[in-house]
């Protein structure tokens, strides 16, 4: 641009012959050439702020941490079909750790934690703090009070199953510092898995749940707040639990096992993570 305002403002005729009267208006409109000159480049920079995209992320750089939810020692509800939650969100998480490195985030800890009780839970965001991370996701996998427990014997021997219950849940704690940045993953995350068919479980708005009654974050999406719990309050970064499906159902379970559905979700969650992460690369 700057050399086209040169290059029609400068005609050699001005300053070899001619009036005055001419060459006055030739020295004005040199003049006038060398501001609007100098001016361009600004104006272009100006466009080009504007018409800039968003931030990309930068996949090798950026740090998720996965949490086994619950430990070998503690290993939490157990399935339809007498397998250990534990055993679900391990082999869930390590399928997802390896999809997220193959799509370039190979910056992404598995959190593996041991040992029982209310400590471990300390423990485990402890070591998710220290290692400044850009965002933590606890890997977990759902059941249903006692109480909605009914009996069947699986290959032998006496087990429990609710089928009437199912689906994928969230949740997020108003008492984490980036509580807003957490409810934005969490929904993305829902978002994406809502678009590979999966529905999230409704019931925990149920006054039947009892002390496991949550209050809806985001009816859409099917993000729940959990506020007391340990590893979402404390935590230093955004933070989420997933539920990913409810191993109590005898059908869900089956799917739950299944190469397939870890990989839906592993699917899900790195496209959630790449969003996310777009989205906080401008801040």
């Amino acid at each position: 641009m700057k050399s086209v305002f040169v290059q029609s403002a400068v005609n050699p005729s001005y300053s070899r012959r001619g009036s005055l009267s001419d060459n006055i208006v030739a020295i004005s409109i040199f003049a006038l050439s060398l501001i609007l000159a100098n001016c361009a480049p600004f104006t272009a920079w100006s466009q080009d702020v504007h018409d800039a995209p968003a931030h990309p992320c930068d996949r090798s750089q950026y740090r998720l941490i996965l949490d086994v939810g619950h430990s070998a020692e503690a290993p939490g509800a157990m399935s339809a079909r007498n397998v250990s939650e534990y055993e679900f969100n391990l082999r869930l998480a390590e399928q997802i750790e390896r999809h997220m490195i193959k799509e370039g985030f190979t910056q992404t800890i598995l959190l593996n934690t041991h040992g029982v009780g209310r400590p471990t839970l300390f423990k485990r965001v402890d070591a998710a703090n220290s290692l400044s991370a850009d965002l933590l996701l606890s890997i977990h996998h759902d059941s249903v009070p006692d109480s909605f427990l009914e009996d069947w014997e699986f290959q032998g021997k006496r087990s429990h199953f609710n089928d009437r219950f199912g689906g994928y849940s969230l949740f997020i704690s108003h008492d984490n510092p980036s509580f807003e940045a957490s409810l934005l993953f969490a929904k993305l995350l829902s978002e994406q898995l809502k678009a590979r068919g999966l529905q999230y479980a409704r019931q925990y708005t149920e006054a039947f749940m009892g002390r496991y009654r949550r209050e809806l974050a985001d009816a859409d999406t099917g993000v729940y707040w959990y506020d007391q719990l340990v590893v979402l309050k404390e935590a230093r970064m955004p933070a989420a639990l997933l539920e990913a499906g409810s191993i109590i159902n005898r059908n869900e379970e089956l799917q739950m096992n299944s190469p397939e559905r870890r990989d839906l979700i592993s699917t899900s969650i790195a496209a959630a993570v790449e969003s996310f992460c777009e989205a906080r690369s401008g801040l």
